[in-house]
């Protein structure tokens, strides 16, 4: 039946707190919706706690710490990497305490290879990506790091059906070689699609080994970055409807059509004074074009609907708001898939 998860930032600094609203929220759905929790990430806690810093805290043997201009890698692990570490640990903490005796599906959301290597620095250099091989080490490191904590996720909730979502907003700027170099004034080489897909595959396929059931990666707002996942070895692609157009909705027919997962993002709700929440505009949004590219509409109620990341101001009841909106506009795709 039709899903419903977050993708993974939540209001807040209080990890135990943000991890049991989310669980407690997701579980209690109505029947013809499946809530899929999710471990949150709080930004608010600063740069060692946001994707990117929950990301380098996974890396394998490759420390990383904060400089001027953000994180880059470094020779040996320091404070901003025992910070970041230091994290993870509680949010591991807080989702046992949260899902103790849940089973069912649980979400796990991580930043992406490439997007972590266009966000982060080298030692002594420009981003990541700006070299190959360094690239490839820090796919081997995250694909490395992922594994180990599915499988300590599987550990601290024995009940857990992990799937990984893999976040990549900057993947189909890294294949069309329009990263920034540091100094603003020229453009990365691009990564070629092969290689960026065999690295999907390589995390994705570490992740299954350590007992995750599925990986999907979410391409941000860019459908270019589909062909990619397609020629990967993930199980699904995650993408952000709005405004990717009838171009975009082609892409995601052929991915289903491949027999791989689709995760839409639909925009936020859109609000009146009169009416309230638009939960019919929101769905709207996936399954008008879904019918308008010919996909069945029974594959509707294989679909998961991701709640996009609050904004940065937005309160914990903001977001609850917002997910529990997404879960009613869930009820109605999944109607419309039983029609």
């Amino acid at each position: 039946m039709t899903g419903v998860t977050g993708a993974g930032p939540w209001p807040g600094t209080a990890a135990l707190e943000a991890a049991t609203t989310v669980v407690g929220d997701l579980v209690d759905t109505p029947s013809e919706v499946t809530g899929l929790p999710f471990a949150p990430v709080l930004p608010a806690r600063g740069p060692w706690g946001d994707r990117t810093g929950a990301a380098l805290a996974l890396l394998e043997e490759l420390p990383a710490e904060l400089g001027p201009h953000g994180w880059k890698l470094a020779d040996r692990p320091g404070g901003d990497l025992t910070r970041a570490r230091a994290l993870a640990r509680e949010d591991l903490e807080a989702l046992a305490v949260a899902a103790h005796g849940y089973a069912g599906p649980l979400v796990l959301p991580l930043l992406g290879p490439h997007t972590l290597a266009a966000e982060v620095y080298l030692a002594r250099g420009d981003r990541v990506v700006s070299d190959p091989g360094a690239l490839r080490e820090v796919v081997a490191s995250l694909a490395a790091g992922l594994a180990g904590r599915v499988a300590d996720v599987r550990r601290v909730v024995p009940g857990a059906a992990v799937r990984v979502l893999l976040h990549e907003p900057m993947l189909a700027a890294v294949l069309a070689g329009v990263v920034p170099t540091f100094s603003g004034r020229d453009r990365l080489r691009r990564v070629p699609g092969p290689v960026a897909a065999e690295g999907l595959g390589a995390v994705a396929d570490a992740a299954r080994a350590a007992g995750a059931e599925a990986v999907v990666v979410h391409g941000g707002t860019a459908w270019a970055a589909l062909p990619a996942v397609r020629a990967s070895s993930a199980d699904g692609a995650a993408l952000a409807v709005a405004g990717i157009g009838e171009r975009g909705w082609e892409e995601v027919a052929q991915l289903v059509e491949d027999g791989r997962a689709f995760w839409p993002e639909p925009p936020p709700q859109a609000t009146s004074q009169c009416a309230g929440p638009d939960v019919v505009g929101q769905a709207d949004a996936v399954t008008r074009p879904w019918r308008t590219v010919g996909l069945p509409v029974a594959g509707l109620r294989d679909l998961v609907l991701v709640a996009g990341a609050p904004d940065p101001a937005a309160a914990p009841d903001d977001a609850r708001g917002a997910l529990a909106g997404l879960v009613r506009a869930a009820g109605v795709v999944a109607e419309r898939g039983d029609a």
